[in-house]
C-alpha cells in the first residue's frame, strides 16, 4: 500500500484535526496502531508540525468525513505524483555526525580484512565516496598515518548481516570469475555464523597430513644409561699424591 509523503506528521495533523481511529490512522500512514496512540498521548512526535494531507492532494475532505463515520473503512491515498516512488529513493547511507569521524577507520577495516570487496559495496555499507576508498587503499589518505582499522559494525555504521550478505556476494563473484584464492582469503570469504561454527583448522600442511606423531628415534631401542655422576669427579687419592711426592 502507497503510503503519504511525510507520514508522521500527517498522522500528527489527522490525530489533532479528526475523530478517526488510531487503527485508520495508523493503516494509512504506514505506522503501527502504539505509535499513533503515542502521538495523540504527546510521547511520539512531540514537536513535530502536523501535514495537511487535503492541502497537500494526499486525502480529500469527504474521504475523512467517510472513515469517520465507519470506523472499519480504510482511508484511501489520493493519487499524488509527489509521492511517487518515496519509498525507492536511492542515495548514500546516512551516517549520524558523532559516527562520521570514524568512518575512515571503518573504511580502513574493510580494506585490509575484505580486499575482495568492491568500492561499490564498501561506499553502500558505510556511506561513503569512492575517491575517499581509493586514497585509503593507496595510503594516500591525508590521516592515514593515525587512522586505526575498527570493525564498522562495532561503530555501528552497518549491521552484521548486511556485512556478511556483501561478503557473500564478493565470493559468489569471485567464485564466478574463476580467480584462485588463498586460504586466508577463503575463510575472509565466510559470514560470522559460518566461522563461528567451524573448528579449528590445522596448521599443518595437507601434504604432510597424518606425520605429526613421527619421529626419528627407534622406540624398540633402550636408552642409554646416564654415566654414574661419580665418574666425573673420580680424583686420585691422597696417598697417590704423596707416593709421587717421595
Amino acid at each position: 500500500m502507497a503510503k503519504p509523503i511525510m507520514a508522521k506528521a500527517t498522522a500528527v495533523w489527522l490525530v489533532d484535526n479528526t475523530t478517526l481511529s488510531f487503527k485508520q490512522i495508523a493503516d494509512f500512514c504506514g505506522l503501527h496502531e502504539l505509535e499513533v496512540q503515542g502521538i495523540a498521548d504527546g510521547d511520539v512526535a512531540s514537536g513535530v508540525k502536523g501535514f495537511d494531507p487535503i492541502a497537500n492532494n494526499q486525502l480529500t475532505l469527504d474521504e475523512i468525513k467517510g472513515a469517520e463515520e465507519n470506523p472499519v473503512q480504510k482511508l484511501k491515498l489520493k493519487f499524488n505524483p509527489a509521492a511517487s516512488g518515496e519509498e525507492k529513493r536511492r542515495g548514500p547511507r546516512y551516517t549520524p555526525l558523532s559516527k562520521r569521524q570514524d568512518r575512515p577507520n571503518s573504511i580502513l577495516w574493510l580494506v585490509k580484512f575484505h580486499p575482495e570487496l568492491a568500492d561499490s559495496q564498501i561506499a553502500k555499507l558505510v556511506g561513503t565516496t569512492k575517491p575517499t576508498i581509493l586514497a585509503i587503499r593507496e595510503r594516500t589518505h591525508w590521516n592515514i598515518a593515525n587512522m586505526q582499522p575498527i570493525d564498522p559494525v562495532a561503530l555501528g555504521l552497518c549491521k552484521q548481516t548486511e556485512l556478511d550478505a556483501a561478503v557473500q556476494k564478493a565470493a559468489a563473484k569471485r567464485a564466478a570469475d574463476g580467480a584462485a584464492m588463498t586460504d586466508d582469503e577463503r575463510r575472509k570469504l565466510l559470514s560470522t555464523e559460518q566461522s563461528l561454527g567451524m573448528g579449528a583448522d590445522s596448521k599443518i600442511p595437507t601434504a604432510i597430513s597424518g606425520l605429526e606423531a613421527f619421529s626419528l628415534s627407534n622406540d624398540d631401542e633402550k636408552e642409554a644409561p646416564l654415566p654414574d655422576k661419580d665418574s666425573f669427579f673420580n680424583l686420585p687419592d691422597a696417598d697417590d699424591d704423596e707416593d709421587d711426592d717421595a
